[in-house]
């Protein structure tokens, strides 16, 4: 436990000294995205990382998050504070409602069921159009402040961002030390043995599926507040496919894999740009070399890579 104690302060004095290497500018602004993002990679690992459940419809609960803040904030003038806790009830209760159901299904079945989720809550983000806004999204959401402390711009967005996001990441580290993260690993492991050892499997997949739903609408909210405007087209199929992504890339079953992943996915766009239009394309191609070359993720991939180079130049050293 102290082990993983000293791993996270380290990490946090990195992220929290980031800005004093990077300040100002564009790449301030994809910092603040890597956040957000880790915070999802983050939610959707719990589910496939430690509880074998795969998910392709988490950016749904992302866009239900951030409309629901985004709504009660610019159109009944609540207070984001308020409104973004009662976002993560209303997604954690839907996810709940909905897991019981859907969590029966395994494989294949189960990747096909939550993308029908996502797709049904996308088409919901673009047809109440006197609700959402429709294809033209929602503006004038304000930004989240503290007393006279206003977070208008990108390095106090940043720390804001990354408060959270530190939180979640410290929640799941202790939480998969835990005698649930455990029973998660058991249920990845195989669902019949968790069974017969006294572990509810389908409470504990519906509990997992919620909780990574509440952490998704929470990086939604965060990400209306920063932004002061939301759009369907941010929550679609090929965003839950890019989550898919950066877990896989950075590691199942890691936490700092999840930051990783978060961190190469959202780097990439900003050196494809000439690309854009293949970039599903690339994502699929990046998932197949990773499934092939790296199933470890670049967590415990490059660290392998590295040894190997190292056994490389001690044989020809010898030689």
């Amino acid at each position: 436990m102290r082990r993983e104690l000293l791993k996270f302060l380290f990490f946090a004095v990195l992220i929290l000294a980031a800005p004093l290497v990077f300040s100002g500018g564009y790449l301030m602004n994809v910092l603040v995205f890597v956040g957000i993002n880790t915070m999802l990679a983050v939610a959707l690992n719990l589910l496939l990382g430690y509880a074998g459940q795969i998910s392709l419809g988490h950016a749904g609960f992302f866009g239900i998050g951030a409309y629901l803040s985004g709504i009660l904030t610019a159109t009944y003038g609540w207070n984001a504070w308020l409104a973004m806790p009662l976002a993560a009830l209303v997604v954690g209760t839907l996810a709940g409602l909905i897991g019981f159901p859907i969590l029966k299904l395994k494989g294949h079945y189960l990747a096909m069921a939550t993308l029908g989720l996502g797709i049904i809550i996308y088409i919901v983000f673009n047809e109440t159009v006197d609700l959402t806004g429709g294809p033209s999204g929602l503006s004038g959401i304000p930004n989240l402040s503290i007393g006279s402390l206003v977070f208008d711009n990108d390095f106090k967005n940043y720390y804001l961002i990354w408060t959270f996001g530190l939180a979640v990441v410290l929640f799941c580290v202790n939480l998969a030390g835990s005698r649930v993260g455990r029973a998660l690993r058991a249920v990845n492991d195989s669902e019949v043995a968790a069974r017969v050892m006294g572990v509810n499997a389908r409470i504990l997949k519906v509990q997992v599926f919620a909780l990574s739903a509440v952490i998704s609408s929470l990086a939604g909210s965060l990400y209306a507040h920063t932004m002061t405007f939301v759009s369907p087209a941010s929550f679609g199929f090929n965003f839950s496919v890019e989550l898919l992504t950066m877990v896989v890339i950075g590691g199942l079953g890691s936490v700092y894999g999840s930051f990783l992943g978060a961190a190469l996915l959202t780097l990439l766009p900003e050196l494809l740009r000439g690309a854009q239009d293949y970039d599903i394309i690339i994502y699929g191609g990046l998932l197949m070399s990773m499934v092939m070359f790296m199933p470890g993720g670049l967590v415990r991939g490059l660290p392998e890579l590295f040894r190997r180079v190292a056994r490389r130049r001690e044989g020809a050293g010898n030689a």
